[in-house]
């Protein structure tokens, strides 16, 4: 109370004088006078306490909470598969997936593929190599014993340029706990995964070369269950001071890399060379978070983190190493620079590309941004309809918290688990340049 107390004494301070200095040219005010307006202070006492609001991190109550308390997880055990001197597979590589490797004849071979724990969201990952002694032709059986397929295949031969399985080459078959991939393998390895890799290496790498960026600053926040960094980039031009900021999210969930190549379009859009992103930026404070859950990433996780639990679950209590770590850095950076969160977006795939947004009940410091922000995109993009899903605080999940912790509007832009590469990054550039195009006349 004694911090809120000061905060609100400096506050209204510098609110009578910026109420003097811009109506002096009008009105001759006289200091008692000024003080005699009760109900004015009134106002501002009001306004600030509710500003105290986000001083600290809180805590909230949903009408579904989520127990996030840690829970256990199986390591996969990382290996070369050798199958009679003939066919090999290995798991060896950061964000890979494979829990065991069998031959069941000469050209028949079975990955399966098990989570880190149970229950879990239906997204299970994988990821391994795959050679043989010899050329040959081969059936490759992805096999979920607990669970039903979701990504269609990407191959690849050096763990980078990926393409998707021909159609001719895959089926999924009766029950869906099976799919079949029908390849050529020779000695060379090759990559086989449910969705292109991007492991902690290669976000920090992406995170690194837009610090080269002369207004992005590339920043640790805070540690993993694990260990790993959780890193930040500060986007801003001269004094950060007094900015309202958007802050953007990626990463909770790791197998949704479209989401994650949303995300890095979305941010590249802000920082391009032209007169709107430099405006921008001008106005606006912007934190990237582009990889909440590195621990998850590589290890190849369906859905959690080290701790076991869904990320996108811990932003009431915190009990998690990454929301406690992020949510406080952002708190205090708010705190510090006297910032207002304006809007969060949080980037997630799934099946079907789509805007989880507020309700219409709740009204964010920005409302009615929103509908405005997905009319423009809608406008922009002639063939393309957008899914806009308003729901109610049932959870506490990212969307929540920036409302909640800061009166933002907030939305999770989700993204097609196999929409097109191409198209991916074209919305994203839209939808930057349309939100920008709004939050700048404000």
């Amino acid at each position: 109370m004694a911090i809120c107390f000061d905060n609100f004494m400096l506050v209204l301070y510098e609110r009578i004088i910026y109420i003097k200095q811009t109506f002096s040219t009008m009105f001759i005010i006289k200091r008692k006078d000024f003080f005699r307006q009760g109900n004015l202070v009134i106002f501002f006492f009001l306004l600030v306490l509710t500003s105290c609001k986000s001083v600290k991190l809180q805590t909230f109550e949903f009408p579904k909470p989520v127990d996030t308390n840690s829970k256990e997880i199986a390591y996969q055990e990382k290996k070369i598969y050798n199958l009679s001197d003939l066919y090999f597979a290995d798991n060896q590589f950061d964000g890979a997936r494979l829990n065991n490797f069998e031959l069941v004849n000469d050209s028949t071979l079975v990955a399966t593929i098990l989570p880190e724990n149970e229950p879990i969201n239906s997204s299970p990952h994988y990821a391994f190599r795959l050679w043989s002694s010899a050329p040959a032709e081969v059936y490759l059986q992805l096999n979920y014993p607990t669970n039903k397929h979701r990504y269609w295949p990407k191959l690849s031969n050096d763990g980078t340029h990926w393409k998707p399985i021909d159609s001719v080459n895959f089926k999924v078959l009766t029950d869906s706990s099976k799919a079949q991939l029908k390849l050529n393998i020779t000695n060379d390895k090759l990559w086989i995964a449910a969705q292109e890799l991007n492991n902690s290496t290669h976000v920090t790498n992406w995170a690194k070369e837009r610090a080269n960026h002369t207004n992005v600053h590339f920043n640790v926040v805070g540690k993993s269950k694990l260990g790993r960094d959780l890193i930040m980039l500060d986007i801003y031009v001269g004094s950060p001071e007094g900015k309202d900021m958007v802050v953007i999210f990626s990463r909770q969930h790791p197998p949704e890399v479209s989401g994650y190549m949303a995300m890095q379009a979305f941010v590249d859009e802000l920082l391009k060379d032209n007169r709107l992103s430099k405006d921008f930026i001008k106005k606006y404070r912007i934190l990237v978070f582009p990889l909440l859950n590195p621990d998850g990433v590589d290890l190849g996780h369906w859905r959690h983190n080290a701790g076991g639990i869904d990320l996108n679950r811990d932003w009431a209590y915190y009990r998690q190493e990454e929301p406690k770590n992020v949510a406080n850095y952002i708190v205090n950076t708010v705190k510090k620079s006297k910032n207002s969160v304006v809007l969060g977006l949080d980037f997630h795939s799934t099946q079907e590309d789509l805007y989880y947004s507020l309700s219409d009940d709740n009204h964010s410091v920005i409302y009615p941004f929103k509908d405005y922000w997905i009319k423009g995109i809608d406008n922009a993009l002639p063939n393309y309809t957008p899914a806009d899903y308003p729901e109610p605080f049932n959870q506490p999940i990212t969307k929540a918290w920036f409302f909640k912790q800061f009166g933002a509007d907030s939305v999770t832009y989700e993204i097609g688990d196999e929409t097109p590469r191409d198209f991916i990054k074209l919305k994203a550039e839209v939808a930057a340049r349309e939100m920008m195009k709004l939050l700048i006349l404000r």
